[in-house]
């Protein structure tokens, strides 16, 4: 633990052997394991990616507005806030398997409820069942990639699961504009709630629990209730969720959590107007054409995400290295530096200013391979700063992540609302030249989290713990 003094040394790093921790598993169960929750984290970003090509035809079904539509965006992304807290938090008392079991019906029957909504008010209703169902997936996820791999192997096990999950803003938006353009959007929210029934048979039939024997909350109330046997039995235990925010009280989290909400921030701006910029700007008014539009930052992301995680693990080792053994935690936080810097900010700025001043096919293909470099900057620094969280915070990896996360995704909903009106006002390059320089301000941040990292947890110890092998 680190005190107050802000001259405290760096994260111990007594040589405790975690083989056996690590050693549960075989590699080829790990690929299963790390396969079954890919595919959990796959579905709330299908839901979203494969929603937003739909507005315009759930706008004219409802005789509502793009704008009016969109904020079922912001409000699935809200409970998406909420519920990651929620299953975060129970993941840590009861195990990462019941959390799965739990949360994909709840999501499943909000995507049959969204499939048969017929006002506004009842799509905004089931969205938001929808989503906090789907919610444990990222947060959860995490954690079980923190239970079963060690600090060397952490960032590329990392990148695979995000480059994975990943795949949903790859082909959810086109899997999505050929629903709407061939049958309808309805029948885009009965395959989701097929995905959600598959996952959880796959689940509950082959998913173990993955962390370590005895870790768990319940487990050590169990252990106490038996030492205690005037301890009244309590089978269900009602937890702080919201307790998980607390964890921001770190220096080190809240700056990586507000950097990581910069740099998500422009790929909303990015993807959530495409088809009243880019669409409207280039004549493109197909849905199954829009969604193809999504496709170069999916793969972005896809490539961007298991390289960022494993060139993060090469810092590692190099750097623990150079500094003779000494293992400093911000160093992974190193191979976020290129994203931060140029590709996210100066893809999307490059875009704004393509699509208001370059018409035609070359302003398109311009627009797609700025969508393309964005995907992989946002992934050179999602993918090295989640693992760090994990690094720092190996014994409340999930919490990290729903807390992150939530923040994330509160901010995005504020911001997201913002994003038609500003175009509306300021025009594409001015919105994208404004969502650039938020970027910036997020490498800046990462930048003095890497210079300053040791002096910023010892002004707030929230429990850092150490997990990496030696």
């Amino acid at each position: 633990m680190l005190t107050a003094d802000e001259e405290s040394p760096l994260l111990s790093t007594t040589e405790i052997d975690h083989n056996a921790i690590y050693n549960r598993f075989t590699s080829s169960q790990k690929r299963i394991i790390v396969a079954q929750v890919s595919w959990a984290g796959l579905i709330p970003l299908f839901v979203s990616g494969s929603f937003v090509p739909m507005i315009p035809q759930i706008a004219q079904e409802f005789d509502s507005t793009g704008p009016i539509i969109s904020l079922a965006v912001s409000l699935s992304i809200l409970a998406a806030a909420v519920g990651s807290l929620i299953w975060a938090t129970y993941s840590g008392y009861y195990g990462r398997r019941p959390i799965y079991l739990a949360s994909l019906p709840i999501y499943c029957f909000g995507s049959l409820g969204v499939a048969v909504a017929h006002t506004v008010p009842e799509l905004m209703a089931w969205r938001v069942i929808q989503s906090l169902g789907a919610s444990s997936a990222l947060s959860v996820g995490a954690g079980v990639i923190g239970d079963i791999y060690k600090l060397e192997e952490r960032g590329a096990a990392m990148g695979v699961f995000f480059g994975a999950c990943l795949l949903g803003p790859a082909i959810a938006p086109i899997a999505g504009g050929v629903a709407a353009h061939l049958s309808s959007w309805r029948d885009m929210q009965y395959a989701l709630f097929l995905a959600g029934v598959f996952g959880f048979f796959t689940m509950f039939a082959f998913l173990p629990e993955t962390m370590a024997p005895g870790s768990r909350g319940f487990e050590k109330y169990l252990q106490v209730s038996a030492e205690d046997e005037g301890q009244p039995s309590q089978p269900w235990l009602w937890l702080e969720a919201f307790k998980s925010l607390s964890l921001l009280r770190s220096p080190n989290i809240l700056a990586i959590t507000i950097a990581r909400s910069c740099v998500l921030m422009t790929d909303y701006f990015l993807l959530i107007p495409l088809s009243y910029t880019i669409g409207e700007r280039y004549g493109i008014s197909n849905e199954i054409l829009i969604g193809a539009c999504f496709l170069p930052a999916g793969v972005g992301n896809i490539i961007g995400s298991p390289l960022a995680g494993h060139i993060s693990d090469k810092v590692v080792v190099k750097w623990r290295k150079r500094r003779g053994g000494v293992w400093v935690p911000e160093d992974r936080l190193r191979a976020t530096l290129s994203g931060g810097l140029i590709l996210v900010p100066m893809s999307i700025l490059l875009s704004g200013l393509v699509t208001q001043f370059i018409e035609g096919r070359l302003g398109l293909i311009l627009n797609l391979v700025c969508l393309f470099v964005n995907g992989i900057g946002i992934d050179f620094v999602l993918s090295p700063s989640s693992a760090y969280y994990i690094d720092v915070m190996h014994s409340q990896s999930a919490q990290v992540m729903a807390a992150s996360g939530a923040v994330q995704s509160t901010f995005i909903a504020v911001t997201s609302t913002a994003i038609l009106p500003l175009i509306n006002t300021i025009g594409v390059a001015g919105t994208d030249a404004l969502a650039a320089f938020v970027g910036w301000i997020g490498f800046v941040l990462i930048y003095l989290t890497i210079r300053y990292g040791e002096q910023m947890r010892a002004w707030a110890d929230v429990g850092y713990s150490t997990a990496q092998t030696n």
